[in-house]
């Protein structure tokens, strides 16, 4: 079998859990697979460095910024490789451009736009375990990219389906995908499986398991991919295609996210292409949007648009939304971020009805106001006040009776 293993910061975070991850990865090779190893950065690695630039530079270029944050992964692959052969295991280290990862030219959070597998193929078929430096990649030009948060799970996917691997292994500090965070739900249960869009779904709504844009690529490719701790060998939880029982529970999980901020543009003009104008304009800077809602207008001339980004973005979009404010003649700029997302999601709301009302009854019943409200086939996301937020969650996983939910 050819099988792909990620490990994250938390499992290669100090030189005893390199090495417990090289045994890991040689007991893997020894039961005669072909093993390729995808790890992030020593645990905290990252943070560091981008202190360490921004204490050079209050804003400092996305392409220098690109070439400083792929230096974390690069050390961890070095050292993991010389971790296996320790052990008596030819192992090969390559950097994500060595190992033909190529993404466009979007700094910070590049897409990947082909993998040529040559020299991974060419290892592997020599007798190596390949150590790949997750999160990064190089452009067509040469530039060295990175992939963003959470990046290096999106790297084991693509190579996994870029060498059609028969598994792809992500472990890190917890045990599989939960239906909800157990720090805050000592009683959450873990899943054996999950489909990938409800996956899709937590992952995009706050849940840190894994990278959404890896499980979009899982799907796309129909990888079959397996959570698991590299602290222990519980099975974890496999994320797959959905079936009839996924379909049997409405509510799989909640999910929740305090990377948000709300950004409202008062009494803008009420008028055809001015919801387009201002959001071409945060695209066209590479900031994802969320939650959108325009009030109704009251004197047919303007309006109040809100919308929802990360926080990582917020003064980047607060400093293009007030140029767009000058121009359209808005009234004003308001930002806040004491705010979270708390999600339910389950395939299994295509067929059950009533799940929205629940939400918001349970939310109301525990005084949470709800800002903004949003929907799609297998979720329903609500805006709230930060300091309710784990209340919200608490109450929520209770109400839909996860806490003695049979697992997947």
């Amino acid at each position: 079998m050819l099988i792909v293993q990620k490990y994250g910061g938390t499992s290669v975070g100090n030189v005893d859990r390199i090495k417990n991850v090289a045994k890991r990865v040689a007991k893997t090779a020894n039961n005669g697979n072909k093993v390729v190893v995808v790890v992030s950065a020593m645990s905290g690695e990252t943070d560091k460095l981008i202190s360490l630039a921004q204490q050079i530079s209050a804003n400092p270029q996305e392409r220098e910024m690109d070439l400083l944050l792929s230096s974390g992964e690069r050390v961890t692959t070095a050292l993991t490789a010389m971790a296996v052969e320790d052990l008596g295991i030819k192992a090969r280290a390559f950097t994500g451009w060595q190992a033909g990862i190529v993404s466009d030219s979007v700094h910070t959070k590049a897409k990947i736009e082909k993998i040529n597998t040559e020299r991974v193929k060419a290892a592997l078929d020599e007798g190596y375990v390949v150590i790949v430096a997750g999160f990064q990649g190089i452009t067509e030009q040469g530039d060295i990219t990175t992939l963003g948060r959470g990046g290096s799970d999106l790297s084991a996917v693509a190579i996994a389906a870029a060498l059609h691997a028969d598994a792809c292994e992500i472990y890190t500090d917890v045990d599989g995908v939960y239906t909800t965070d157990p720090n805050i739900v000592p009683g959450a249960r873990k899943l054996e499986k999950i489909s990938y869009e409800e996956m899709m779904e937590l992952a995009s709504l706050g849940a840190k398991v894994l990278q959404t844009r890896s499980v979009e690529f899982g799907m796309k490719y129909n990888v079959p991919i397996v959570v698991r701790s590299s602290f222990n060998d519980n099975p974890g939880t496999l994320v797959t295609k959905e079936d009839a029982d996924m379909e049997q529970v409405a509510v799989s999980g909640v999910a929740y996210d305090k990377n948000q901020a709300k950004v409202t543009i008062k009494s803008v003009p009420d008028k055809p292409g001015i919801a387009a104008r201002i959001f071409k304009t945060i695209a066209d800077a590479n900031i994802v949007v969320d939650m959108i809602v325009q009030n109704t207008s009251t004197d047919g001339k303007s309006t109040d648009l809100s919308f929802t980004v990360a926080k990582t973005d917020a003064q980047k979009t607060r400093a293009l939304t007030e140029e767009l404010m000058r121009g359209l003649g808005a009234a004003g700029v308001d930002m806040r971020d004491d705010i979270a997302k708390i999600s339910v999601v389950g395939v299994g709301m295509r067929t059950h009805s009533g799940v929205a009302a629940t939400m918001f009854e349970t939310l109301a019943n525990h005084g949470v106001n709800i800002m903004t409200i949003s929907t799609s086939e297998i979720k329903v996301s609500c805006l709230i006040e930060l300091k309710y937020m784990e209340l919200a969650v608490r109450a929520l996983h209770e109400v839909f009776g996860l806490e003695g939910a049979v697992q997947k």
